[in-house]
């Protein structure tokens, strides 16, 4: 997903066939970077829950014969324990800064680039930009050609692997920061949105007659209400088996859902906290990010 543009397919069979092949090469290669996004992320977080161990150890909240797969239950401050996505990307960031000066250092020297540009390249190249107007292994002859371009090819690896599990991160908190503006300024200049969210609040009690002024509809002939005023019930009247049901409709579907899941078992609780230090549930690699911190949590 390069796409520097130094080489390109010239004929029409060439042309068909890299369209075919560009379909399963670029899935494989998005499969390969989430795979990759897995693994660095159980490594993160098995090496900062190692060292917030040694930290509990070290201020005396754990016994120091305290081990991993002992019981877990009476340590209260392991329990659901997850690394911070701050931390997630501080140690990202300084792991792509890192490979990116030393990938600039080796084009500086190989490819005669100033160190600016370098830097420039690295960064176009590992975030898959590809402008093409600087392009590395273009020269005829190199010093040691073999092992620049085996060099040149695991830093372009590596980088791009590290910049995509990095700005995944970074969309992790870039929807907090959304979520956090818009929570703040949810409905402040509209009072009568405060109201009808405090009636919402209780969407699922029994609320005589509500449903009727809810959606303005006209009452059937036989349920007539005695009130006063738009449909409301006096305190002694019966409440009808069908608005029970109508008013409650989310309730039983809850109430269904969970005798669903007490007869088949319940579903896996690896999720169960994944809201917990700006983790939440997504789609694809913020999925799989989610999913393997729950899990590293509950497992080491």
């Amino acid at each position: 997903t390069l796409g520097f543009g130094m080489t390109t397919p010239a004929t029409v069979a060439g042309k068909v066939f890299l369209i075919v092949y560009g379909l399963f090469g670029c899935a494989g290669t998005i499969l390969f970077f989430n795979l990759f996004l897995e693994r660095i992320i159980s490594l993160l977080a098995f090496i900062m829950k190692a060292c917030h161990e040694r930290q509990l150890r070290r201020s005396g909240l754990l016994p120091p014969n305290f081990r991993r797969g002992s019981a877990m239950a009476g340590v209260g401050s392991l329990i659901g324990w997850k690394p911070s996505v701050y931390h997630v990307m501080l140690i990202l960031g300084i792991f792509a800064i890192t490979l990116s000066c030393c990938a600039s250092a080796m084009y500086t020297f190989v490819e005669g680039w100033n160190y600016i540009d370098s830097l420039y390249y690295c960064f176009v190249t590992f975030s898959t930009i590809g402008f093409g107007d600087l392009v590395s292994s273009q020269n005829a002859v190199y010093q040691n050609q073999g092992l620049y371009r085996f060099g040149n090819f695991i830093f372009i690896l590596m980088g791009v692997c590290c910049i995509y599990s990095l700005f995944n991160v970074i969309s992790i908190m870039i929807k907090q920061l959304l979520n956090w503006v818009l929570k703040k300024f949810e409905c402040r200049c509209c009072p009568k949105c405060h109201k009808s969210s405090a009636r919402l609040g209780r969407r699922n009690a029994i609320t005589p007659g509500a449903r009727l002024r809810r959606h303005k509809i006209s009452m059937d002939a036989d349920g007539q209400y005695d009130s006063d005023t738009e449909g409301r019930r006096l305190s002694g009247e019966m409440i009808s088996m069908r608005e029970l049901m109508a008013s409650n409709k989310v309730s039983l579907a809850i109430l269904q859902k969970q005798l669903s899941e007490t007869a088949n078992g319940y579903p896996r609780n690896v999720c169960i906290n994944t809201r917990q230090n700006g983790f939440s549930a997504g789609v694809g690699a913020l999925a799989i990010m989610n999913n393997r911190l729950a899990e590293t949590s509950d497992r080491r």
